[in-house]
């Protein structure tokens, strides 16, 4: 369908790369070997477009024919074939690995939001078979969607326990949430992998990979913790999670891992030619803005708030959207779902405002490196 698929991966470079500066020998190699992984299948999937998916016409029709979810988990055994062995289809009774199960339920939780909140039918809305790969490499520390299925590494279960960072990377509902979301965003706005559209690629995997767990465990707006990657990492790391929607550059900060470096205001935008223009980095900031008008609208954040960003992300936005874009977008599609003045789309103005950015305003500039300059020698 589409033919230029990027490799989504959920851990960002930028850490790898810390890791791979301040770590152990173990440590530095396994996030290395890690780096190295992604790009090669990163490059592999561009070199061959589009050949690696199987037609969306027959994926379809096949599912048609059988209805409703279809899960497949697949063991690639450490290596790096995919799918790799299948080790548990659709109804099968629980594996005795609970990385498979993992990626089973957190699969089925995923099809359940987006069929129950938004009437979407599995990633590409017509019923889509979920495929997920687990055991992917040895010390694979990351888990992406490459275009057709979800491939997910055991972190490192193999270094001693004192040097573990990361768990295995099933063990994330919203990290599962996060990487199906990129699957749902090829088929709708299908948002360039760069600069602010990639970044907004990567928001709106988070913030539907954090509804994902909110609807799991039943939490409102003002109950959720609006971390992604929770439970990714091990007790050695002191953060909490890869990003925080409600306080953006607050999840980590460690002596291995580095600190969090999103920001969660325009004013503090990052320009930078690293991470495809810093998707993973200036994502904090429509971040931010989702939950700022999910915590204004109270209850379930996948009641409104989710249904305001599912209708701009399938109905509005296109390939080079930008922030300003966004923004306008979500603001037509309160006005749309809940009328001109209302409630919905008063916070959709405030969530947007409250990181700089103003509906129907001009562009905000991309100052943040001069700030920041600024900043560091006192004149702001």
């Amino acid at each position: 369908m589409h033919s230029h698929h990027s490799v989504f991966c959920i851990t960002p470079p930028h850490m790898l790369q810390e890791v791979s500066r301040n770590g152990t020998l173990a440590q530095r190699e396994m996030a290395q070997r890690t780096l190295v992984a992604s790009e090669t299948f990163r490059a592999k999937r561009l070199s061959l477009g589009g050949g690696l998916n199987a037609s969306p016409l027959a994926t379809s029709i096949a599912s048609a024919i059988s209805g409703g979810k279809q899960r497949t988990v697949y063991d690639a055994k450490q290596g790096s074939n995919l799918p790799g062995s299948m080790v548990r289809g659709e109804g099968d009774p629980a594996s005795s690995d609970p990385a498979v199960n993992e990626a089973y339920d957190g699969c089925g939780v995923t099809y359940d939001l987006y069929l129950n909140a938004f009437g979407r039918d599995s990633i590409d809305n017509h019923g889509l078979p979920l495929d997920s790969t687990v055991h992917y490499q040895k010390g694979y520390d990351n888990a992406f969607w490459d275009g057709q299925q979800m491939v997910y590494g055991d972190g490192d279960e193999d270094l001693p326990a004192s040097e573990r960072l990361f768990n295995r990377f099933t063990k994330s509902l919203d990290v599962i949430g996060h990487e199906l979301t990129h699957g749902v965003t090829q088929y709708e706005a299908n948002l360039k992998y760069s600069s602010q559209p990639g970044a907004l690629n990567e928001s709106m995997s988070d913030v539907f990979g954090s509804l994902v767990k909110q609807y799991q465990n039943k939490h409102s707006a003002a109950q959720a913790d609006w971390i992604i990657g929770e439970g990714l990492f091990t007790s050695n790391v002191n953060g909490v999670g890869i990003r925080s929607m409600k306080a953006p550059g607050t999840a980590y900060n460690d002596p291995v891992l580095g600190k969090d470096p999103q920001p969660g205001h325009m004013n503090d935008y990052v320009n930078t030619i690293e991470d495809n223009g810093g998707v993973h980095i200036n994502s904090g900031i429509p971040n931010h803005a989702f939950y700022v008008i999910a915590i204004e609208l109270g209850g379930f954040a996948w009641e409104k708030a989710g249904v305001i960003w599912y209708k701009t992300l399938t109905e509005k936005l296109k390939a080079d959207s930008s922030f300003i874009d966004a923004a306008n977008l979500t603001f037509q599609a309160a006005t749309e779902l809940y009328g001109s003045g209302s409630l919905e789309e008063q916070a959709v103005q405030k969530g947007w405002a409250e990181v700089g950015i103003t509906i129907g305003g001009p562009p905000p500039t991309n100052t943040g490196c001069f700030n920041s300059v600024m900043r560091a020698i006192g004149l702001r």
